[in-house]
């Protein structure tokens, strides 16, 4: 073997090396992301550089919704379009999010989205004049333009939910790995309150990484889970909520 191959092999080698010992920062980091201590909310955009929206976003979720600042008038219905999907369950680590099949909307204003998933949080991320709630619930959509409209429902303890009671009944024992569930069926509408009243505002996605441009629409009314599916929920997850961000200059909506 020549000096010269000799030395290309310890280059090769050295470069080996290198890239083992060298950190998968991104990766890692974005793995990590949590609800408290050193990679909760206050240090998510420290994680990741696809975080940095977390601290730098003017229009970040959730929010305290001051009711009487809210520009109140005659806003487009939302039309639910909701069909019964099988039960597909996933517990990501960080909450218990339901994949729903394709082909149920929501309409407003002559914009389509699309159901995607379903996704629980305890407490209630989403606040009205400071009041807080033992549970909230996510409907996260997309637009063909690819932007998102998120329906939140408030929840609070009372009459127990039949689509909570299905996803509580059936949790998967293995994290970020979906499960489903053969010969039981959901319908989103289970969670959507009879009164449609709602807020609306744009806002981010509430975890990492809080991309904005997203369409806010909360209703006005809770829906409710027994006092029984709030600690059955608790035990996988005592507090998955971001905190309260700032309404900076926000325009919020909200129908009669």
């Amino acid at each position: 073997m020549t000096q010269l191959q000799t030395r290309g092999i310890f280059v090769i080698f050295g470069i080996a090396l290198s890239l083992a010992a060298a950190p998968t920062f991104s990766a890692d980091k974005a793995s990590t992301w949590s609800y408290g201590g050193a990679t909760g909310p206050a240090k998510w955009s420290t994680l990741d550089k696809s975080f940095d929206m977390c601290t730098d976003g003017q229009l970040q979720s959730p929010i305290d919704i001051p009711e009487a600042k809210a520009r109140k008038g005659a806003l487009p219905s939302l039309l639910f379009d909701y069909q019964p999907s099988p039960l597909n369950i996933v517990d990501t680590g960080k909450m218990i999010r339901v994949n729903y099949a394709p082909g149920s909307f929501v309409r407003v204003a002559g914009k389509k989205y699309e159901l995607q998933q379903i996704n629980f949080h305890k407490p209630g991320e989403e606040k009205v004049n400071g009041k807080g709630h033992d549970m909230g619930v996510h409907l996260v959509h997309r637009a063909p333009d690819k932007t998102e409209g998120i329906v939140a429902v408030m929840l609070d303890a009372g009459a127990a939910n039949a689509l909570v009671k299905a996803v509580l009944d059936n949790l998967p024992k293995d994290k970020n790995k979906e499960s489903t569930v053969s010969g039981t069926t959901i319908n989103a509408m289970d969670l959507v309150p009879k009164n449609k009243g709602y807020f609306t505002f744009s806002g981010s996605q509430t975890s990492p990484p809080c991309t904005e441009d997203v369409t806010w629409f909360v209703m006005k009314t809770p829906g409710t889970v027994s006092a029984d599916q709030i600690a059955r929920f608790g035990r996988s997850y005592p507090m998955n909520a971001r905190p309260i961000q700032p309404l900076n200059a926000r325009d919020i909506q909200a129908t009669d």
